[in-house]
């Protein structure tokens, strides 16, 4: 009995509605991650990331297309595919690195109002973002990949998100953070999968990014069955 009122607690917590949610994060990550990368030498942009094939410019022009994608109301059918996607990273090719980062600056400052409007379809564009923002950190050899001030509003659209796609039911015990968080959606023939580690090893799992040099165990499910994009 005590399991089921717990769970159903951490789910409660997890559902209040908050159409911001998306838009501050996309802002807590701009503040963050664009004075890091106007301070690196654009030399550090050629280093290569989690994304196959892409360089920490590759990511970025991924980014800043994508968001402005959504800002300019150009979300056609196909839009975020994989070919769709290397499209708009091929014509950012000769752009001046300055010009790549003031896009991505211009598109987390103005996408927040566009999502919040959307009602939660997009929702997933502002994580992604954030999550490439661990990308680039992580090839630039910087702290806090995956992690940092936006990492509690990440966990709660990762939540909202992996809810709404009526993802595999996991009750994450995560050593720092205060609270533990249900994703996805129980399914009523058992109980929720289990974590216990570190929110971003958790973020990782779901994002299909490499695990190396990290510990946590995993109980109900496969790191593949948790995997949500990526």
């Amino acid at each position: 009995m005590e399991e089921v009122e717990e769970v159903e607690e951490v789910q409660e917590i997890a559902e209040i509605p908050d159409a911001e949610l998306p838009g501050r994060l996309l802002a807590v990550e701009r503040d963050a991650l664009l004075p890091l990368l106007r301070s690196r030498d654009e030399a550090d942009f050629a280093l290569r990331t989690a994304c196959p094939g892409w360089t920490v410019r590759d990511v970025l022009a991924h980014c800043g297309a994508a968001l402005t994608r959504v800002v300019d109301g150009r979300l056609e059918k196909g839009a975020f595919t994989p070919e769709a996607n290397a499209k708009d990273v091929a014509e950012r090719a000769d752009w001046p690195l300055e010009r790549v980062l003031d896009e991505v600056e211009r598109g987390m400052t103005d996408a927040g109002p566009v999502i919040a409007g959307a009602g939660g379809v997009l929702d997933g564009v502002a994580l992604g973002e954030w999550v490439h923002g661990g990308d680039v950190r992580e090839a630039l050899g910087e702290p806090g990949a995956y992690g940092g001030a936006g990492l509690p509003y990440a966990l709660l659209l990762l939540g909202r998100t992996a809810r709404r796609k009526k993802h595999l039911a996991l009750h994450a015990d995560l050593d720092d953070q205060d609270e533990p968080l249900l994703l996805g959606t129980p399914s009523g023939d058992g109980p929720p999968a289990r974590y216990l580690g570190a929110a971003a090893t958790l973020v990782r799992l779901y994002a299909g990014r490499p695990l190396v040099g990290t510990r946590y165990e995993l109980v109900g499910a496969t790191e593949d069955e948790l995997r949500i994009f990526g």
